[in-house]
């Protein structure tokens, strides 16, 4: 019962992104080094009270806090690598961003990349299951079985592969930032900022990291936690794969329209129950072969119920299937409307639609709102679930002419619009006004709120 609540309500208490105020650009251009890497160190800091950073806490505890350690400064040891190795990825990428022009995460968007850090998490999950003697090779075994404890090199890469899967979080401190190294071209400072950034995420990483060693040791019941810790880790896998690749994106997001945001989020939760009881959590793969079907079954059923409360969230409060069942009324409420989105999937972007669209706002005298976005990216999602839906934004943005530009994949001619609009990150909300002319001011980077993005909207004539 416990865990079909906490299935349903987290995940709407859960903060959302950094806000597009945090812009460490402004201070960095004007020498005002101290202030930028200040700001640069609270969005990093921000970034980790998100949603999409919280799935690596298992991470950090399955190394520091799920093993045995040998006391204070050991976990110090090692929770210093951990961070290091975040930080040596965050600036290797941003500066690769920066020179590449790439929006940050879009490095990360490539399927093989996904894929493999896809296999790592299920390969650590099958670790905190302790299941390692189905037919893993020897030397794997001990290499998984060892990583983390095996001492600083281990820890070190850890804090590396979490800092690719943290990388799709990055938000508006990022895109300023990264506007800057590319003007710049000072990679070094770049790196160093960046560098700056990876702590400010590693902040809880350390806390967690030096205080858990304190945690009692041996029991059941830490067996337990290890099973909840390799469910969470394999249903971050599916997620990043359901991204990376759009068939099961669209399948998981078809499923959460059909059901709608409150009653899939009363499935998952009865489906979560429903795998605890079968022993997804107090079950034993190394057991018997009856309670390895169990607790696969229970763990399959968990996970599924995990899948589906995080496509809820992007649903409908009236999900479709209902309402052809005759057991709810269509939605009544006005939903906010764009007019294009480009490209469509399976297609390439096309500049010449593009421009025919600016063209008739512009001959209708009507202003242009572009929203840049892509799966990835977790504010562009924040935007799309919390800010959009909203009345007032539905009301003001009616005198606009709303596009919506898919950056998912990289293509020559999609880059160049975004380098015409100057977009460095996403999300990134442009506008026109309706004469015809592009706005360098009013701009949004990053999550902002509905009154706030009125307010935005208020500017553009």
């Amino acid at each position: 019962m416990v865990c079909g609540i906490a299935v349903v309500f987290i995940p709407w208490l859960l903060p959302t992104g950094p806000s597009t105020g945090l812009d460490a650009a402004q201070f960095l251009e004007t020498g005002s080094l101290a202030m930028g890497a200040a700001i640069v160190f609270a969005g990093g800091l921000l970034t980790a009270m998100t949603p999409c950073v919280y799935p690596l806490i298992p991470i950090t505890v399955s190394i520091f806090g799920a093993r045995k350690a040998e006391g204070r400064g050991k976990a110090l040891l090692l929770t210093s690598s951990y961070i290091i190795g975040m930080g040596v990825v965050f600036s290797v990428l941003g500066v690769l961003a920066a020179k590449t022009g790439q929006a940050f995460g879009a490095l990360l968007g490539h399927p093989g990349v996904v894929l493999g850090l896809a296999v790592f998490l299920v390969a650590l999950a099958t670790s905190m299951f302790g299941a390692f003697e189905l037919e893993l090779p020897s030397s794997v075994q001990q290499r998984l079985s060892t990583v983390g404890g095996a001492g600083v090199a281990g820890a070190f890469l850890m804090g590396s592969v979490s800092g690719f899967l943290a990388a799709p979080c990055t938000g508006p401190v990022l895109t300023g930032l990264l506007a800057f190294v590319a003007k710049t071209a000072n990679t070094s400072l770049g790196a160093g900022l960046l560098f700056i950034y990876a702590l400010g995420i590693g902040v809880p990483f350390f806390l967690i990291g030096v205080f858990t060693v304190r945690l009692p040791r041996g029991g059941v019941w830490m067996e337990w936690v290890k099973s909840v810790l390799g469910i969470v880790l394999v249903a971050l896998a599916f997620n990043y794969l359901k991204d990376a690749f759009p068939a099961v994106g669209a399948w998981v997001k078809a499923v959460a329209v059909q059901f709608g945001s409150t009653p899939g989020a009363l499935i998952a939760a009865a489906l979560a129950v429903a795998g605890v009881l079968l022993g997804a959590v107090h079950r034993s793969f190394k057991s018997t072969p009856q309670e390895f079907v169990l607790k696969g079954l229970g763990v399959a059923l968990v996970v599924l119920a995990l899948v589906g409360r995080v496509g809820a969230l992007d649903a409908g409060p009236t999900g479709a299937l209902w309402v052809k069942l005759g057991w709810a009324e269509p939605p009544q409420a006005p939903t906010f409307q764009w007019h294009h989105v480009m490209p469509t999937k399976q297609a390439s972007f096309s500049p010449a639609a593009f421009h025919e669209a600016l063209a008739r706002a512009q001959a209708e005298g009507r202003p242009v709102m572009i929203d840049f976005f892509a799966d990835w990216c977790t504010a562009c999602k924040e935007l799309d679930r919390e800010t959009y839906p909203s009345s007032e934004v539905i009301a003001e943005s009616s005198r606009f002419l709303n596009i919506k530009i898919d950056a998912t994949h990289s293509e020559d001619a999609l880059d160049a619009l975004m380098e015409r609009f100057g977009v460095e990150g996403l999300p990134t909300v442009v506008f026109i006004a309706s004469n015809g002319e592009p706005l360098a001011a009013p701009r949004v980077t990053g999550f902002l709120g509905p009154s706030p993005f009125v307010s935005e909207l208020k500017k553009v004539r």
